[in-house]
């Protein structure tokens, strides 16, 4: 039994908690709903335009489909190890990035994650306009976008419970929409023809790897602010495994669907490109069941986007507390960031909604190079230099064991971002070395690996880990026991 892990809450309510640390006598859940959140948050239209731009930008749906996948399995691996430290730290993930960074240290990564958030948040606000405006007959996507903004805010200030609500709800929505989706094209439609239409093109094929594999990594970020109100005897490998198979089925199940949607589209997915939502709609076959598509579409949208505005608010948080030295704030402060942010992203995407989709690959790929270094640091440090052992209240210490500044880490931080500088393939820039592989982007994996490589050793010699966990003592705060045949290392996984 895990009666201490159990919320006495009597219900779902606006929640309390912010930065802070997660006692044990409020944590509550099962693994499983780490499932239907990231199911959830997959299945949703900003996946399939990711998995269509494989095809728009020149690969064959087939090995679009196959470069998808294998991006897919290697970011969400990377993805849901982040995802496992949440219930034993119980803390949002970008404050744990302090024990790599120190706690001013960490705001240089912190700002860009911001920018990161923002970005995905104006991106699919953009779609969720387009597909509201189409249920009201607007004919305005701003006003559609507006709404959107206002529904992601509630969602997002009530909060950690209410997230996790919308999940469920999101992955039974998208399972019938998007199956419906997928019958309507096998009916209607020649697939084989849309599979067996091209040739295998290794550049394009890593290009699918990339959007696969950029899709997974840019939730690392915000991961295990979802997965921290697990009871802290949580078995590592079910966190994991729960969350992996939660953002690959889901983001799999959205993409392959967006590569036949984008060959179906072609020459040059004109139909698809012209407007992504409205394509979705005709195909469902109009109508009241295009109504039906439309409300899937924004049901998907609004778990992510609350996401977004959720790890927003925690990461603007982080950064801002880093100088004030507070370890918590107050309820009413949560409202107040989510609609700064809600506000900024929704006036992004009223300006820049003509230029969607070729804006959002560029922005996708752009991303890798700033967070795969910051993920690489953070789970070498975690699972292989500390061992999983934090120091929670040296967290919001500034002379703490962990500092202000960690030399270390900042500096593998910097040679992660500059060694994937010539293997970048951008529209407004292109690195010598991707020519040399026929325009390919392997530049998330450089920086994975080279980062890896660079940190590793350094921070071994250089460590500061506890030689056990430490927790807050405040009542109700200590972890109970591991539960039997729980693997608390990466073996587990």
């Amino acid at each position: 039994m895990q009666a201490t892990g159990k919320a006495r809450t009597g219900g779902p309510r606006v929640e309390r908690r912010s930065i802070d640390f997660v006692p044990e006598n409020e944590r509550h859940g099962s693994p499983g709903q780490q499932f239907t959140l990231w199911f959830g948050a997959n299945m949703q239209i900003t996946a399939i335009v990711d998995g269509a731009l494989a095809v728009l930008f020149g690969a064959d749906a087939l090995w679009a489909i196959i470069g998808l996948l294998v991006g897919n399995l290697l970011g969400g691996a990377v993805m849901a190890l982040h995802a496992a430290q949440g219930p034993k730290l119980g803390l949002p993930q970008m404050i744990s990035s302090r024990a790599q960074f120190g706690i001013f240290g960490a705001v240089i990564p912190l700002v860009l994650v911001v920018v990161m958030y923002v970005g995905f948040a104006a991106t699919g606000t953009v779609l969720s306009g387009q597909a509201i405006s189409l249920i009201l007959h607007t004919g305005t996507p701003a006003v559609g976008m507006i709404v959107f903004g206002v529904l992601t805010i509630i969602v997002a200030t009530l909060g950690y419970k209410y997230i996790h609500m919308l999940g469920r709800i999101a992955t039974v929505v998208g399972i019938l929409g998007f199956t419906y989706l997928g019958i309507r094209l096998l009916t209607s439609q020649d697939v084989g023809a849309l599979l067996g239409g091209g040739g295998f093109e290794f550049p394009t094929f890593l290009l699918a790897i990339s959007l696969g594999a950029g899709w997974q990594l840019t939730y690392g970020p915000y991961v295990a602010d979802y997965s921290r109100y697990l009871p802290s005897n949580t078995p590592t490998r079910k966190t994991f495994m729960s969350a992996y198979l939660g953002t690959v089925i889901g983001s799999q199940w959205s993409m392959t669907l967006g590569a036949l949607f984008a060959a179906l589209a072609l020459p040059k997915g004109a139909r698809f490109l012209d407007g992504q939502v409205a394509f979705l709609g005709n195909l469902s076959g109009g109508g009241l069941i295009a109504v039906v598509i439309y409300l899937v579409i924004v049901t998907g949208k609004l778990t992510v986007n609350t996401l977004n505005a959720y790890g927003g608010y925690m990461t603007m948080l982080t950064s801002v507390t880093a100088f004030t030295r507070k370890s918590a704030v107050a309820s009413w402060t949560r409202f107040a960031y989510v609609i700064g942010f809600i506000g900024l992203s929704v006036l992004i995407a009223v300006l820049a909604s003509p230029d969607f989709v070729a804006n959002f690959k560029n922005f996708v790929l752009l991303l890798l190079m700033v967070f795969i270094p910051w993920s690489s640091i953070n789970l070498v440090d975690y699972y292989l230099v500390s061992k999983e052992k934090v120091d929670i209240p040296a967290l919001y210490d500034l002379n703490g064991r962990y500092g202000r500044w960690n030399k270390t880490a900042l500096f593998s931080y910097a040679i992660g971002i500059v060694v994937q500088i010539p293997f970048l393939a951008q529209t407004l820039y292109t690195g010598p070395m991707t020519d040399l592989l026929g325009g390919a982007d392997i530049s998330w994996l450089v920086g994975l690996v080279v980062t890896a490589v660079v940190f590793y050793p350094l921070a071994k010699r250089n460590s500061n880990a506890p030689a056990e966990m430490v927790y807050p003592t405040e009542p109700g705060s200590e972890a109970v026991a591991p539960l039997a045949g729980s693997v608390p290392n990466t073996a587990a996984v």
